[in-house]
This record gives structure tokens, sequence and C-alpha cells, in this order.
């Protein structure tokens, strides 16, 4: 093909890849107010058309009939409880008073959203994370649906007869033991042959499951799951009362865009800020994990403390040195400032508040270039991770003035620093990307960023890419053309996340109403997780894992170093 038929072509593509994300958020956002549906009726199938027009990387060969997508099953039921490839009955909804009832509660390996078994083929999940957490979920049901299909096309020849493969598959499913040597191996090749894979791709996947043996009290995982999926498909054709039916409480449809499980977690917050008398301090809020900053602060520290003095010189070496040192860590930062507020209102985002007059006297690692402020003493306000649209409510009902017997409060906010993980697009793993704004995929949404993270902050150890932030609706819903259209075009997009732009949007409309102030400094730096125009590098292909060490550390340093600049 010449470049301008290729250039052509991938600017059609993107069109439609635009169109089909529009199509799933409109359709998602009706079925939710609507109340129910079912993934076989005509709003199921325009999901399902939908996502296979989009074709998302993260879901490889979803659109071969031939093949069974293994990577992207991984990736899905590391995010749903297990036992859900059983389950005709699926119903979201908003908290409900579970504690006194004996259903099972599940949380996925992988994502931080709570379950609960109501019977065999039934599961509630609980949405406390907002519109994001729904495009979420049914992606990835979806995902499941086309997928339970495929595999159900694969049971039974043309005449009607169950095929070899399938009979195998019983077999292994109904053994009461887990299968070994010879066994395993001729089990692996069956199963190979049913989802149209390599013996090394059935194998990959098998062996990453299988992981999970001990925590799901079961083994030969994927073989039970292909069957189960399979076996559903079956059923809801041989009755209707089995179809699949997804529904969504009024409890739910009532809260969505609500903020009341957000309003609840700021509350928290700003009442033990004033518990502990830091109300009027200089705070600055970071949203990261919960182990960069205490590992920075504190790690150096709480070694010397116990007298195994580690050799390392090099901070991120060191840092890999006390990862199995986390309790001394935890008890030495609680000694000296740290405030941990695990989650109590359902959004799970977990916080840490780090008095910075506490830690005079304290030994940091000679590699920390900054010394304490020695006049104002700021505060520190960590926040865990937010999913997607929750951002913008949590951000929001944080910087809210908090109301007192004197009237409202405001709080001195003098930075917010958001750090994270991203997909990027020019680089590779590992790489980092500062924002110079965020613009919504698939709306006209977009926000200048005054960044006070700079390119020359950065060692040149690692590569720094500068430039704007793709927000998208989900982790699930990358297409190829229309990534590397804001990448190649005039947008010059560096990388892309869920949550970046919703923070800005809460941090605007902040500015806007008074509640901070409008040269308070803002920082966005995140560490590249995946490339999705790279095979093998989307999310699917694995976690970052050792080489994100490096990256996540220099960009809290910076941060740190920041803030304390800042105060002097």
């Amino acid at each position: 093909m010449i470049p301008g038929c290729y250039m052509e072509q991938a600017a059609i593509n993107a069109r439609k890849a635009r169109i089909a994300i529009r199509t799933i958020k409109t359709v998602s956002d009706a079925l939710a107010l609507r109340g129910y549906y079912k993934p076989s009726g005509k709003s199921g199938q325009t999901l399902a058309d939908g996502l296979k027009m989009l074709s998302p990387e993260i879901y490889g060969t979803m659109n071969d009939p031939r093949i069974i997508e293994l990577k992207g099953l991984e990736y899905v039921l590391e995010r749903l409880p297990k036992g859900i490839e059983k389950c005709n009955r699926i119903i979201l909804t908003a908290q409900e008073e579970f504690e006194n009832t004996s259903f099972e509660i599940i949380i996925p390996p992988k994502r931080r959203r709570t379950s609960y078994r109501v019977s065999e083929k039934e599961i509630c999940f609980v949405i406390t994370r907002g519109i994001s957490e729904i495009y979420d979920l049914l992606t990835h049901l979806t995902f499941l649906t086309i997928e339970a299909g495929k595999i159900y096309n694969q049971m039974k020849k043309r005449d009607g007869d169950l095929t070899r493969e399938w009979i195998e598959l019983e077999k292994v499913v109904n053994r009461k033991t887990p299968l070994q040597g010879d066994e395993l191996y001729k089990a692996i090749w069956n199963l190979s042959i049913l989802l149209g894979r390599k013996f090394q791709d059935t194998r990959a996947s098998y062996d990453y499951l299988e992981k999970y043996a001990n925590d799901w009290n079961d083994a030969n995982i994927l073989f039970k799951i292909i069957y189960g999926l399979a076996k559903r498909v079956e059923e809801e054709k041989q009755c209707r009362d089995e179809e699949l039916l997804i529904s969504f409480t009024p409890s739910l449809r009532d809260i969505i865009g609500n903020q009341s499980y957000s309003k609840k977690w700021a509350s928290d917050i700003k009442t033990k800020l004033y518990e502990l008398g830091l109300e009027n301090r200089p705070l600055h809020v970071i949203s990261a994990n919960m182990h960069s900053v205490v590992n920075l602060l504190y790690g150096y520290g709480a070694i010397h403390k116990t007298g195994r003095k580690k050799k390392a010189e090099d901070l991120y070496r060191f840092i890999n040195e006390i990862r199995s040192e986390r309790k001394a860590v935890r008890e030495f930062a609680l000694e000296n400032g740290l405030y941990e507020l695990p989650d109590v209102s359902g959004t799970h985002i977990d916080c840490q508040i780090i008095d910075v007059s506490k830690l005079a006297g304290i030994k940091f690692h000679p590699e920390l270039n900054f010394s304490l402020p020695q006049k104002e003493k700021p505060v520190i306000l960590v926040m865990d991770y937010a999913f997607g649209a929750q951002a913008f409510e949590a951000m929001d009902e944080l910087l809210e003035p908090i109301e007192t017997e004197n009237g409202n409060q405001q709080f001195n906010f003098r930075s917010i620093s958001i750090m994270g993980k991203a997909g990027i697009l020019p680089g590779k793993k590992g790489d980092i990307m500062l924002a110079t704004s965020h613009v919504f995929e698939g709306t006209s949404d977009n926000y200048l960023v005054d960044n006070y993270l700079r390119k020359e902050d950065f060692s040149d150890s690692v590569n720094v890419f500068v430039g704007p932030i793709v927000t998208v609706f989900g982790t699930s819903l990358q297409n190829r053309d229309l990534l590397n259209r804001f990448h190649t075009s005039s947008w010059k997009a560096v990388g892309l996340e869920m949550e970046g732009g919703h923070y800005q949007r809460a941090i605007s409309s902040a500015m806007i109403r008074g509640h901070i102030p409008k040269d308070i400094r803002t920082g966005y730096a995140y560490y590249a997780s995946d490339n999705p125009l790279e095979s093998g590098q989307t999310l699917a292909s694995g976690s970052i894992g050792e080489e994100g060490i490096k990256p996540t550390y220099m960009i809290t340093k910076i941060i740190l170093q920041k803030i304390m600049d800042l105060e002097k």
C-alpha cells in the first residue's frame, strides 16, 4: 500500500474507533439507567459489535472466530471474581449491608472491587468507584461473552455430536486431583486444539492461572474456566430462563454522579487533620501508591535504626533491597510522623498523612538532595490511586472547604502532584511522561497543565517524554489506530491514562470557586507500564515488575524535593 493510501486508511480506522468508543459509552450509560440487559439480546449485541469494531489491543485475537484470546482472558479473569464464568445472574449495586449475611465476599487479585457470591450462579458487584467502574465491568463481561460463544462453537461437530477434544476436557474438569506429568501435557495439547492455539500459548496460560490454585482452593483452573464459559452458553440456548442477565439496582442508579462515597472519604481526611491539629499547616497532596513516599522518607532511617545497614549506595538498588523490610519501615514511620488512614468509605482509596515537622533528626539516603524547611513545616497527604472518573469526585470533594462552627474553613493547599503509571506511545516500559495537557478521548474536553515538573529535573538514565496525555474511558478500550492518530497527528500525544483529565477538571473547578489559589503548584508525572502500540507490550502482557522501581522512585524523589524547596 502506498504511503498516502496507508495514511488515509489509518484515519478511517481511527474514526471508526472513535465511533465505537462513543457507542460503547452511550449504550453503557443507557443500560445503567434502564436497569438491566441480556448480553444475548439486542443491547448486548450492540455492545459486542462496538467492542469488535474497536478491536482493543488488550483483547488481541477477539475478532478471530477460530482462536480463543488467552492473554486477554488472563487479564480479565484477574479483575473479576473467581467463578464468574459460571454465573448467569450478575447484579451491579451500591453499597448494601452484606455484613450479616452468609454470602461469600470475593476481591479479585488485581482490581480493588468487592463482590459477593449470592449463589453458584449469581454474583453481586458493589460499585463504589463511579461510572468508570461500570464501563470497566461491562467491557470485561462483553469480552467474556464473545469468547464464551467462540468456545461453545468448538464443543460440537457439524452432526451435533460432541467433539473428541470436548469429551477429553470434561474428563479433566471432573478430576479430583491436579494434572501432572504426561497427563498434563496431553490435556494441554487437547485444550490447545479446542482453543485454536499453540501448545506453548496454552501451557503459558495454564501456568499463569495455576499460581492462584492455593488462593482459590482449586486446581486445573484454565480447564475449568474454559469449560464453564461454554457450558453457560449451552444452558442459555437450552432454556431462556438461563440466559445471562446483568442488572443495575435502583440504589446504584441513584448514586451515579452523586459522589456520596467521595464525600465520606474526604470528610474522614479533613476530620483527621483537625484531630491532629494540622488544619492550618501548608498541605501538599500527592496521588501515588502507598509505599514510595514512605520508603523514601523513612526507609534509610529505619534500616539504620535496626543496625542492619544495607550495602547499596545507589538509591534505587537500596529501595529494591529493603522491599522485604516493609514491617520495620512502617513501624519506624508510625513513630516519626506517619498517620495511616485506611479507607472505610468504600472508595478503596487509602491515605497517609505525614507531618514533616516530625522528620527532624531522621537520616535520609544520601541521594535525597533536600533539607527540611526550617520555618513553616508542611504536611503531606498521600492518596492512593483513584479509578477513572472517580478521580474527579475524590479531588473535587477533597478541595472543598470543611464546615465548622465558625463557618467554612479552607485548607492551605500548596501543591497537588499526580504520579502513576500510564501507557506510553513513543517509548517503552519504564520510561517517564510529563503532561503538558490532558485530552479526553471521545469528547472535546481538553485541559492545559502548568506542570511544575520539568524534563531537566530528571536524570539522563531514564527517557523522559513531554507532551499531551490522553485520558481514556478504560484500560480495555485502547485501539492502535486511534492511539497512533493521537501520537502522530498535531496532537503529538505521548501517553494515555485514565485519571489525569478528571483530576485537572476538579482542580480547575476548585480554582474557579476560590477553594484553592490559582497559582497552586500542579504536577503530573507517569511511568510507562505498557506500550499499546507495540505487540507484546500491552497491559495483557503482564506487570512491569522491578523495571518500575527506578522511574517510580525517581518521580517520588523529585516531587518531595520540590515540596521541600517550595516551603523554604
